[in-house]
């Protein structure tokens, strides 16, 4: 009997056999995304290679394909890579959101935490328009974010009018987020358990937003559970995830080897500091998913503007191009189901694609508390496909 890494590795041959296969037989394409370095982690492929989409789906991912009379998207000299998904966005905020995702590669995003109870009627109806596949969290502080504290009013993490919420949005609510920021939540331990009480009635994760919370971060994470999500993971001190030391705490350890996932939302204030992010990358505790913390505000935040500027952070200083995109792709798309065929451009696999430039020079990265620091490699988005269509 094959192990788990055994029956993905076949089905990965499997799949480029079958799509040299396609290539052979197929009479003709709908759309071809020719010559660009074809970079997808579920398949471990970086190799020159086309890419044909037929009827919305990947039909043959190989070299030189006969495209007929398919439209061509030329991308020589550029990266393609399967469509970009951003776990941590706050796009329902803005109908201009989605499309904001769209320009710069996202084929797929999740609201973390926008909406409250009280709001998530009107958020949940930008999330349904969305032209890619979107989800949301609910806020468990009923007024969502708060200039003053989404849960400073203890009375605000309501349970009842969270489930009531949930109940009305099973279609679009796929978790939980609990910001715990002092000065966000009065009672972080109880905040996070009331969101644990809504969560578990409906087998959905949580997400904690950590960093320069009042209680201890270890006593925060021994309460999550498999499949919960840290965010802002390189947050800087007070209670970041390493010690003065320069040690994983060891309750963060020991949630990753239950099944918690760690995550970036690299956001505009307090979530990521220049030295913290040294000397978590240095410790080898790598996120497992790179996320924006994005709105249609941040293509005017230097710390933001889009996501491939915040995955080229990582390609700078401390990843490989294969390691930062699984972290876009394949990674984030195991962590919501709505998201499980994505991440991929598989034979059979929605036609989700991102071509990216990859530019050689000087750029300036910026943290959330204007420290610059230069980098000598910027991805730039160019083109993006969602469901077969060449939507920019």
């Amino acid at each position: 009997m094959m192990n788990r890494r055994q029956c993905v590795h076949a089905a990965a041959a499997s799949a480029l056999t079958y799509s040299r296969g396609a290539a052979l037989f197929a009479a003709d394409y709908d759309l071809i995304v020719r010559g660009g370095r074809v970079i997808d982690p579920s398949l471990r492929l970086n190799a020159i290679r086309d890419v044909a989409i037929t009827a919305g789906r990947i039909v043959a991912v190989d070299a030189n394909l006969d495209g007929g009379s398919a439209e061509v998207i030329e991308a020589t000299g550029k990266l393609v890579v399967p469509g970009l998904v951003d776990i941590h966005t706050h796009y329902a905020r803005d109908a201009d959101g989605p499309a904001l995702g769209l320009s710069g590669g996202v084929t797929g995003w999740i609201d973390a935490g926008s909406a409250g109870a009280d709001q998530l009627d009107d958020m949940a109806a930008v999330v349904k328009a969305a032209p890619q596949p979107a989800r949301m969290l609910i806020n468990i502080g009923r007024a969502g974010i708060l200039p003053d504290g989404d849960t400073m009013d203890l009375a605000l993490a309501d349970v009842d009018a969270a489930k009531a919420a949930v109940a009305r949005h099973l279609d679009v609510v796929v978790g939980v987020k609990a910001r715990l920021t002092r000065g966000v939540a009065a009672d972080d331990v109880e905040v996070l358990r009331r969101a644990q009480e809504v969560a578990t009635s409906f087998n959905l994760p949580v997400m904690i937003h950590m960093g320069q919370t009042a209680s201890p971060l270890g006593r925060l994470v021994s309460q999550l559970k498999p499949g919960d999500i840290v965010t802002h993971m390189l947050a800087p001190p007070p209670n970041s995830i390493i010690d003065d030391d320069d040690q994983l705490l060891p309750e963060v350890l020991a949630a990753r080897r239950r099944g918690v996932w760690f995550d970036v939302a690299n956001g505009r204030i307090d979530h990521l500091r220049w030295d913290t992010f040294d000397r978590i990358m240095r410790s080898g505790f790598w996120p497992d998913s790179i996320s924006t913390d994005g709105s249609t505000s941040s293509p005017t935040a230097e710390s933001v503007i889009d996501f491939p500027n915040v995955l080229s952070k990582f390609l700078n200083f401390g990843m490989t191009v294969d390691e930062v995109i699984a972290r876009a792709t394949v990674n984030p798309s195991r962590m919501f189901s709505v998201f499980h065929d994505r991440g991929t451009l598989n034979v059979g696999a929605p036609a989700d694609v991102a071509v990216l430039e990859l530019r050689e020079g000087r750029f300036d990265f910026v943290d959330n508390y204007g420290n610059t620091r230069t980098g000598r490699q910027r991805l730039f988005p160019s083109a993006t496909v969602l469901g077969g269509a060449h939507v920019r």
